[in-house]
């Protein structure tokens, strides 16, 4: 029992650094994983490889080759688009059962904590903007908000909408204030934030469900914006190589 307890740890931290590697752009699209290489690399047996490969290809970072083996996955503009817009219609299904179903003071508490703590990152537009901290607790929110009706179910299937490439709630926050688009859509995110705890903590469940929903395409015009011209983005955003047109 033992032994297999390590072997799927030793696979958990290959998901973890492959991922990282793919999504850094280190493994850009197209790359065919070569078990024997690959192991040697990571220090790390062929079996949790293989098992660690498998559980990627179920988050949709890499596919199985036709002659055996997997493959990074290449993502097509539509397939970014169609990733944030499924994000964003099972986070807004989430704040309106949580709205509908109600939830405890405590919870709704915590998550408006949350928000407070965000409003102090995000500072004066378009100066005093933390980021970093932005970024974390961006992440925090819209875990707690997954979790906030009590589907397991449902948090599990936005857990897995998230990881695809750029589908994150995160995945466009820049890293400095050199980018007005950017920083200006933080504020407004923020001001959406509070719109969702307000409308759940009303019971207004399809105003808790639009305001999500919108709130998610804010990643989608993150997108576009760094597809339609800043080309220093994907030099800060590496992971935009595995989007082909």
């Amino acid at each position: 029992m033992a032994k297999e307890e390590g072997g799927n740890t030793h696979a958990t931290r290959t998901v973890i650094e492959l991922r990282k590697k793919i999504l850094s752009g280190e493994l850009p699209g197209g790359t065919r994983l070569l078990e024997v290489p690959l192991a040697e690399e990571l220090e790390i047996s062929r079996t949790p490889l293989r098992d660690a490969m498998s559980r990627l290809a179920e988050e949709g970072l890499l596919e199985r080759g036709r002659s055996g083996g997997f493959v990074v996955r290449r993502f097509t503009i539509a397939d970014v688009i169609d990733a944030i817009e499924l994000r964003g219609v099972l986070e807004g299904t989430a704040a309106r059962l949580a709205a509908e179903r109600g939830v405890r003071a405590s919870a709704l508490a915590s998550l408006q904590d949350i928000v407070n703590r965000l409003d102090a990152c995000v500072g004066q537009w378009p100066n005093e903007v933390d980021f970093e901290g932005y970024a974390a607790l961006n992440a925090r929110f819209h875990k707690a908000l997954a979790e906030l009706p009590g589907s397991d179910v449902l948090a599990r299937e936005i857990e897995r909408a998230s990881r695809l490439p750029f589908a994150s709630p995160s995945a466009f926050v820049p890293d400095r204030a050199d980018n007005a688009a950017f920083s200006r859509s933080l504020h407004v995110g923020q001001s959406e934030h509070r719109a969702i705890v307000a409308a759940i903590a009303a019971r207004e469940g399809s105003r808790a469900e639009a305001i999500a929903r919108e709130h998610a395409r804010a990643t989608r015009q993150n997108l576009e914006h760094a597809l339609g011209g800043d080309a220093s983005l994907f030099y800060r955003v590496p992971s935009l190589a595995l989007v082909v047109n």
